[in-house]
C-alpha cells in the first residue's frame, strides 16, 4: 500500500486541483489503516517516511513529513477511542472491522486534521483565511470519496 500510494499521489493526484483549491491528498490513508496494537515508534517511522518521499517527489520540503507524523501520532490514540473497548488486540481500522460510522468518523478526522494541519503551515500566514478554510475543506471532502471509494473496493 505504501508504494501504491506513493506513485499514485506522485503521478496523478498532485496533478488535480478541482476548483483550483482542492487536492486529494490520498497518501493519508496510508496512517489511517494501521492496526491498533502497531508499536507507535514504527507507525511515526513509516508515515514520516511516507511523507519524506511524498516531499522529496513534491517539492514540499519537510511539510507532508511534519503532518503525517503528525497524524500517525493522532491515529494511535483515536484509534483507542473510537475502537469498540471488546475488540480484538490487532483490529484493523476499516469500514469491515470497526463499522461504516466509527470508520468515517476515524478517517474524517485524521483527514480533515491532516488538511488543515498542511494548508496551514503550507501558507503559513493566515491573511488570507477563506482560502486556507476552502483549499482544507475541498481537499478533505475529496480525500473521504477516494478514502470511501478504496474502503468499499477493499472490504468485498
Amino acid at each position: 500500500m505504501f508504494l501504491s500510494l506513493l506513485v499514485a499521489q506522485v503521478l496523478i493526484l498532485n496533478h488535480v486541483h478541482l476548483l483550483g483549491v482542492g487536492t486529494p491528498l490520498l497518501y493519508v490513508y496510508f496512517a489511517i489503516t494501521f492496526r491498533r496494537n502497531f508499536p507507535k515508534w514504527l507507525v511515526l517511522v513509516s508515515c514520516f517516511l511516507l511523507g519524506f518521499l511524498i516531499d522529496t517527489f513534491s517539492n514540499t520540503p519537510g511539510l507532508a513529513s511534519s503532518v503525517m507524523t503528525i497524524v500517525g501520532l493522532a491515529q494511535c490514540y483515536l484509534m483507542e477511542l473510537i475502537a469498540p473497548r471488546d475488540s480484538a488486540e490487532d483490529l484493523e481500522a476499516s469500514k469491515k472491522t470497526l463499522g461504516y460510522s466509527k470508520f468515517v468518523t476515524l478517517s474524517a478526522m485524521l483527514t480533515s486534521l491532516y488538511c488543515v494541519l498542511f494548508f496551514a503551515l503550507e501558507t503559513f500566514n493566515f491573511f488570507d483565511v477563506f482560502l486556507w478554510l476552502a483549499r482544507s475543506i475541498v481537499s478533505t471532502l475529496l480525500t473521504m470519496v477516494l478514502i470511501l471509494a478504496i474502503e468499499s473496493v477493499r472490504s468485498r
